[in-house]
């Protein structure tokens, strides 16, 4: 670390990469206030500052400072702290004044360089040239100007933009192989279309600010990661096939599993999110609230677990933080004032699609004991596996918290409690290396709690805006925040309007996820208006060898698990990390490489018979015709079954992958 410091100003740099230069002239710090206003709508968050004051800290002094620690101090209410810890940048901020509610930092870029990163992203993977939001938050339907988002926005009020996501953390890497991540849980605005500085706007003055420079982007991403925390090993089960969803009851589930079965598809697990009951609404089939196993349903619950654990088949069930109005957990909960509040001290009931639900308040020390024990007690002892652990995204802006914490300071932070929450019923339990489970919302702190995380609902269509396609870069963005552990609901979630589930479009979806880290289907909120995974044989007969591949695939899948543990590397990652000097790889969006050595391009178009596909330099091999490829555009047949999928020649995996193409 080097801070330069003149009459004009000071410049900050690390590694001779200038971070920070403050001058008179064209200053790097300001702080002000500002009102935030927040309008809430089912999960969405329509937000605006009010009455914004910034002011440049031009006065400043700077004070103690040593070989690795600089402290200076602004007059307009605040201290900065600098110092280098582990090969790092750590900016530590002092209060003095404490109406300051804004800061805003600016930091030097370059022209050329590209950024990726705050979390997960659908609709811009490399965000150099754009303006983004970091707060939590449903995604709302569409993303901005399609048809869908106009209905229900003029409808509901609910209409989606390219940046809202349910996982946004602060936190990003630029292709110039540094990256800067901050400790502040508020809402805040990042800035990156300027061509020379990136502007960051905290809605509080950050605890703290994290900057690190690297050498590589592999060395980028690992230095990241190894702060930011990763993710437990999944248990190894997990990659014994895929997670089938369904529901119905235990009739119905065993023999939707036995039709799997049948046609050969293997099979680790069932999923059944209704093992807790069913809730029939206007949106579709949904799920009663209350986290207990429903006996009408799946009679002799646990019988049914240890049937299924027979025949080498787990069962995984759900769990969000809401409680249903109607069931006993609400009623002990509202005794034990265990719920958010509002400002007139009653339980903060929130709308999810069209019916109400209180919210677990996870501020307060004697619920969180309370909801893990629900989850060690009647999940975990009753013999499920593992459990979408849904939602984190709700707690309004005027919500009252047991802490007296500011919930606008709270919001984003509850995502990454609830994971939390969920990671230490686990540890409790014993069963850290037997129990997984998948979170859709996400913040700082996800990649040390989350097992693993899924692309959240995604409609059941080709749309580029928020159906297939917006799960690549949805996936390769958070693994610059951290994750590693990342999947999709196979063939979408949410139908509504003429939207409904196609054959192809099942089939496709089958064909990216055989190449991730998990296979995990989904019914839908409509089940009986979508195409089911056996809907006919041909689709059990496509899922079977799609599952037969991912199975051969595991000694592969368990090395990239393994990489990520001991680097932070994730296993789908984009081509830039390995290939540095190749430009054409940024303008990449669908297309990623799994581990270092295969190319998957996923057919994210209907009807098609051919696909273009972007090589870096390298010698490549087609997976199913075995023929050579040495890098560049190439158009390749795409038959159902064969999506374009390349590995590198030089693999130590070859033999697995000629096996593979075999299927």
């Amino acid at each position: 670390m080097k801070l330069i410091s003149n009459k004009k100003g000071f410049t900050l740099s690390h590694k001779n990469r200038i971070l920070l230069s403050h001058t008179e002239d064209s200053p790097a710090v300001f702080a002000g206030t500002g009102e935030g206003h927040y309008k809430f709508n089912y999960g969405l968050f329509k937000i605006r500052d009010r009455n914004l004051q910034l002011k440049s800290c031009r006065d400043y002094s700077i004070g103690e400072s040593s070989g690795d620690m600089v402290r200076i101090t602004f007059e307009c209410g605040f201290i900065l702290t600098f110092r280098e810890i582990q090969d790092r940048i750590h900016m530590e901020t002092e209060q003095t004044n404490k109406e300051l509610n804004r800061f805003k930092l600016i930091l030097k870029a370059s022209e050329k360089e590209h950024i990726y990163g705050c979390g997960e992203q659908y609709s811009k993977l490399d965000l150099r040239g754009q303006k983004l939001p970091i707060w939590v938050q449903e995604p709302g339907l569409g993303r901005g100007k399609d048809l869908i988002t106009l209905i229900a926005e003029l409808k509901q009020g609910y209409g989606g933009n390219a940046f809202t996501t349910y996982f946004s953390q602060p936190t990003f890497i630029s292709s110039d192989n540094w990256y800067f991540h901050s400790e502040g849980t508020a809402y805040c605005e990042f800035d990156f279309r300027k061509k020379n500085e990136h502007s960051l706007l905290f809605w509080q003055l950050p605890e703290k600010l994290v900057i690190g420079v690297e050498k590589n982007a592999v060395q980028a991403l690992s230095s990241l990661s190894a702060y930011l925390g990763r993710q437990r090993k999944p248990p190894e089960w997990v990659y014994d096939g895929m997670w089938i969803g369904m529901q119905g009851g235990r009739d119905v589930t065993s023999s939707k599993l036995q039709d799997a079965l049948d046609a050969g598809v293997k099979t680790a697990a069932i999923w059944c999110q209704d093992w807790e009951g069913i809730r029939i609404t206007s949106f579709g089939k949904q799920l009663f609230w209350d986290w207990k196993p429903n006996e009408e349903l799946y009679p002799d619950f646990k019988g049914y677990m240890k049937e299924l654990n027979s025949k080498g088949i787990r069962y995984l069930g759900y769990i969000n933080p809401f409680l249903a109005l109607e069931g006993p957990l609400y009623a002990e909960a509202r005794e034990k004032n265990y719920c958010v509040k509002n400002d007139k001290g009653e339980d903060y009931y929130v709308y999810i699609t069209t019916f109400p639900a209180a919210m677990v308040d996870l501020t307060n020390p004697a619920a969180v004991k309370w909801i893990k024990e629900v989850i060690k007690k009647d999940m975990i002892g009753k013999g499920l596996s593992g459990w979408m652990a849904d939602f984190g995204e709700y707690v309004p802006a005027d919500a009252v918290l047991h802490s007296g914490v500011d919930p606008q300071l709270y919001h984003n932070q509850y995502a990454a409690d609830w994971a939390r929450i969920n990671y230490e019923a686990v540890e409790e339990a014993g069963k850290e290396n037997e129990i997984t489970y998948f979170m859709r919302a996400g913040y700082t702190g996800s990649s040390r709690y989350s097992a693993m995380n899924w692309n959240g609902d995604q409609l059941v269509n080709w749309s580029r805006d928020q159906g297939f396609a917006t799960v690549i870069p949805g996936t390769i963005s958070m693994g610059f925040s951290g994750i590693g552990y990342t999947h999709s609901d196979l063939g979408g979630y949410t139908t509504l309007l003429w939207l409904k589930r196609s054959k192809e479009l099942f089939m496709r979806w089958a064909e990216l996820s055989a190449f991730t880290q998990t296979m995990r289907t989904h019914e839908g909120n409509r089940p009986d208006s979508n195409w089911q995974f056996n809907s006919d044989g041909e689709t059990l007969s496509h899922l079977a060898r799609m599952t037969d591949i991912y199975v051969k695939l595991k000694p592969y899948h368990l090395t990239l698990s393994d990489e990520y543990q001991k680097s932070g590397i994730p296993p789908v990652r984009h081509p830039y990390i390995h290939y540095e000097k190749d430009k054409v790889v940024h303008k990449l969006k669908y297309q990623y490489m799994y581990g270092r050595d295969l190319m998957v391009a996923p057919v994210i178009s209907k009807g098609k018979e051919k696909w273009k596909v972007y090589l870096p330099t390298d010698k490549w091999v087609h997976l199913w015709s075995g023929k050579d490829f040495r890098g560049g555009w190439s158009t390749v047949e795409c038959p159902i079954g064969q999506p374009p999928v390349f590995y590198r020649k030089s693999s130590e995996y070859s033999s697995l992958f000629q096996d593979v193409g075999q299927c």
